[in-house]
C-alpha cells in the first residue's frame, strides 16, 4: 500500500499499482503547467466523505511506494484517468477498463 502525500499534511493510502497510474497522469499535467483538482473518497474509518485538493505545478507532492518494483501500467486506464483529469470535475479514480492488457508502459512516457 503506497501513499500520496500532499503538502506534508495530507496522506492518502492507495495500492502501489493505482498510485503508479495516478502519478503518471498527475505529473504529465503538472509538467505541462496545468492546474486541476484531485478528489478521492475517504477511508471508512474517517467517515463516508471525500477530499479534494488543488494541484498546481508548485504543489509539494510525494508518491511513496511500499514495493520496490515498478508496477505495470495499463495504457487504457491512463487514458481514462487523463480524460477525467481534463474535465471540469478534475481527476478522480475511475475503475480500470476490463479486458485491457497491462502493457509495460514506463512512467517516463508521455500520456495524452
Amino acid at each position: 500500500m503506497g501513499k500520496f502525500i500532499y503538502n506534508e499534511r495530507i496522506r492518502v493510502d492507495f495500492e502501489d499499482r493505482v498510485l503508479a497510474h495516478l502519478q503518471v497522469v498527475i505529473t504529465t499535467k503538472l509538467r505541462r503547467g496545468e492546474s486541476f483538482t484531485f478528489m478521492w473518497r475517504n477511508d471508512q474509518s474517517l467517515g463516508d466523505g471525500r477530499q479534494v485538493v488543488w494541484l498546481h505545478p508548485g504543489a509539494d507532492l510525494n508518491f511513496q511506494y511500499f514495493g520496490s518494483r515498478q508496477p505495470s501500467l495499463n495504457p487504457a486506464w491512463l487514458d481514462a484517468l487523463s480524460y477525467v483529469a481534463n474535465s471540469p470535475s478534475g481527476l478522480y479514480l475511475v475503475p480500470e477498463p476490463q479486458g485491457s492488457a497491462a502493457a509495460g508502459v514506463g512512467s517516463s512516457e508521455r500520456i495524452g
